[in-house]
């Protein structure tokens, strides 16, 4: 059996916070805003993989309300979904990613976020894959207001 699952998430960006992306620093005078630690790609794998054995989103688990999430690392966020999603009975059969972003270029550092990404979902690189693109200077994302992100994930039942 498989089950598929899709996620989206955009943060705006901001003054004086640091830049994460798949779970990787990001050099760029602009961050993200969140109550969180804000990694747009982190959040929207979550998403996918929660929604994929239909246990809801993000906010459902670690809720903007809590402070016990402010500032929360989402690589343990997204641990702790994919532990949801194992206890569950499923494995990771692939997971696709897109990112949006005007600047900075995000080429140099995809292939971190990719072992980032394989090392949280307890898979091999080769089933992660993370791709970037501008929006052509259209909308919130050209106009560098903010990054957004979605996935697409797809998980198989355990032997």
């Amino acid at each position: 059996m498989i089950r598929i699952g899709q996620g989206f998430d955009v943060h705006q960006l901001a003054e004086g916070r640091p830049l994460l992306l798949g779970g990787v620093h990001i050099p760029h005078p602009k961050g993200l805003l969140g109550h969180s630690d804000a990694d747009v790609l982190l959040h929207t794998i979550t998403d996918a993989a929660l929604g994929a054995i239909g246990a809801g989103d993000l906010g459902k688990h670690f809720p903007d309300t809590d402070e016990a999430f402010k500032d929360a690392d989402s690589k343990h966020l997204l641990s702790q979904a994919w532990q949801l999603v194992k206890n569950a009975g499923y494995t990771l059969g692939n997971v696709d990613c897109t990112v949006m972003a005007q600047k900075p270029k995000l080429a140099p550092y995809i292939e971190a976020m990719r072992k980032q990404i394989a090392e949280l979902l307890e898979t091999d690189v080769a089933n992660v894959s993370v791709k970037a693109t501008t929006t052509e200077t259209l909308g919130f994302v050209g106009r560098e207001e903010g990054i957004a992100a979605q996935a697409v994930i797809l998980l198989q039942k355990a032997e």
